[in-house]
């Protein structure tokens, strides 16, 4: 719940959310940003926001406020999906109760801990020569093109992850596997592990059970790409970047 403006966005500031006649369905303790405690609420479906503000999801509040911020705010969807989705025991079915001393769910019955869910998930950007690959998933906007992405499976190793998810997805192989960085990706709760990786061989040959293309471009050719929320486009940027072009 934002008080929006064309370049800027601003949360309510309260002691008590009740303050303002609003009756939260759950609450968890965030945190302290600087010297503030936070705190994240659901609130029921049917109620309004407060005069001049309105309710905005992360993607439509990202560049409105500053990283630190939109982190925080990231933070608290999580944990809130997790408060949702995490009510009773998954053993036993027991209604569960938060843990005093860490940030978990206990089950009075069995004794079962739950911590709050978290999917991690590979990210790669491959190279060869002045080309990049890049491609286009179903379920993606028109027109919007990416690079490789996939969920770590049981058992796996992230290299082994990206190794995987590229032969599957385009039928190459790479080599040079190096981690570029990471990112909290709360589009419910992911972490996305970012790598690059050079190309070794074959032709690419999509699943076109997730994929709908796939093709290698330059920095001169690239399609629409991701905005600058996300850890794919800082890899496209450094690509960019490695070939002496600014980035978009």
């Amino acid at each position: 719940m934002v008080r929006r403006s064309s370049s800027s966005a601003e949360i309510p500031c309260l002691i008590d959310i009740s303050d303002v006649g609003l009756k939260a369905v759950h609450q968890q303790y965030l945190g302290r940003l600087g010297f503030r405690h936070c705190y994240a609420a659901e609130i029921p479906e049917e109620a309004t926001a407060l005069e001049g503000m309105e309710f905005h999801g992360l993607r439509r509040i990202y560049g409105l406020v500053d990283e630190e911020f939109f982190g925080l705010a990231g933070r608290a969807f999580q944990i809130m999906d997790w408060d949702r989705t995490h009510q009773f025991c998954g053993r036993c079915g027991t209604p569960l109760t938060m843990s005093t001393t860490e940030r978990a769910k206990e089950c009075p019955q069995c004794g079962l801990i739950q911590y709050p869910r978290l999917a991690p998930s590979i990210i790669v950007l491959i190279r060869r020569g002045h080309e990049l690959l890049l491609g286009r998933s179903f379920h993606f906007p028109a027109g919007l093109y990416s690079v490789i992405a996939g969920f770590v499976e049981p058992g796996e190793t992230l290299e082994e992850a990206v190794q995987r998810e590229v032969q599957e997805e385009v039928g190459i192989t790479i080599a040079d596997i190096r981690y570029f960085a990471s990112q909290p990706w709360p589009f419910p709760h992911s972490l996305m592990i970012g790598f690059t990786a050079r190309y070794a061989g074959g032709e690419i040959s999509i699943d076109n059970k997730e994929m709908e293309d796939a093709g290698w471009f330059t920095a001169d050719n690239l399609p629409k790409i991701p905005d600058k929320i996300s850890i794919a486009r800082r890899l496209i940027d450094w690509f960019l970047e490695s070939q002496g072009k600014p980035s978009r």
